[in-house]
């Protein structure tokens, strides 16, 4: 029986702070997404968007945590609270969750929903760390914060919503880092977490370096969390996004490194959720960044030249 993705969207831009990312699920979705994920032989089923109110209708310092600063943290919560509850209850029907933001702070519900009831690592493709708290960011733009939500840093600790109960910080890597703060620097020197930067890919190949962080990852866990932000590639390959950042990684490596993670989970069974966010509309050329997700993902559950 083929594989069941359920695509789960979370239009959400609570978190950037540039609007039109919350257009990002209806572009991939246009973009081709479910056909090339049956192209990939798994059977996709969409259920649609998550509903919420315009950033324009809301506040955003409404609701601040205890210490620091956190933009629509109300809202942020109630989506991710949400898209967690979605998640888990796909897994729990045997399924398996594909998540389209919207912005990366959707990345706090993903990790809660798939580390509910199982420890979980995670790759993280990503040109940022996103280990800011309220209480280190330059902005207080959540998008730059989910990895410190999930991990329960800062305030976040002192939240019931935000941890995700099961994410083992030793199982977490990063893949293609290059745009980091000074204080993230510190975090990552001092955690237990693996980060491969763009350096690292430039020295060893980006396979390489995916089947290590792979390794890392499913390491005495029950399964892992796959985020892509689109930002991850270089700006000249997948212009619409809200942070580009020069340097990253090129068309071809991208899918490289998605195949090399469908390769060892079709070997081992390892891919148990998965986010795809970041993708602004507003902000590509022809839809070419949403395109590039829906291939990217469908690289991902096995889609090969041959």
């Amino acid at each position: 029986m083929a594989r069941t993705v359920r695509i789960i969207g979370a239009p959400m831009d609570y978190g950037a702070n540039r609007r039109g990312v919350d257009m990002g699920p209806s572009a991939i979705r246009y973009a081709g997404l479910a056909d090339g994920l049956e192209r990939a032989a798994v059977e996709p089923v969409d259920d649609g968007d998550l509903s919420m109110p315009r950033a324009e209708e809301r506040d955003p310092d409404a609701d601040q945590p205890s210490r620091g600063n956190a933009k629509f943290l109300r809202e942020v919560e109630d989506v991710c609270t949400r898209v967690g509850d979605r998640v888990a209850a796909t897994l729990a029907d045997g399924e398996f969750p594909l998540v389209l933001g919207g912005d990366h702070s959707v990345a706090i519900g993903s990790l809660g929903g798939s580390a509910r009831d199982a420890d979980l690592g995670a790759v993280w493709f990503d040109a940022h760390a996103d280990l800011n708290t309220p209480e280190t960011t330059p902005s207080g733009n959540v998008h730059g914060m989910p990895l410190a939500a999930a991990l329960g840093r800062g305030a976040f600790g002192e939240t019931e919503w935000a941890p995700a109960p099961r994410l083992r910080e030793s199982s977490i890597a990063y893949v293609g880092l290059r745009s980091i703060d000074e204080r993230e620097r510190e975090l990552i020197r001092d955690s237990e977490m693996t980060a491969f930067t763009m350096s690292d890919i430039d020295q060893r190949g980006v396979s390489t370096v995916v089947e290590e962080a792979l390794e890392i990852a499913a390491d005495g866990t029950d399964g892992v969390h796959v985020s892509l932000d689109l930002d991850w590639l270089d700006p000249k390959t997948a212009p619409g996004v809200g942070t580009p950042v020069r340097g990253g990684v090129t068309y071809r490596e991208a899918h490289a490194a998605l195949e090399a993670l469908s390769r060892r989970d079709e070997a081992d069974g390892i891919l148990r959720s998965m986010d795809v966010v970041e993708v602004n509309p507003i902000l590509d050329e022809a839809n070419e960044t949403a395109t590039l997700a829906a291939e990217l993902t469908a690289s991902a559950f096995g889609k090969r030249i041959l």
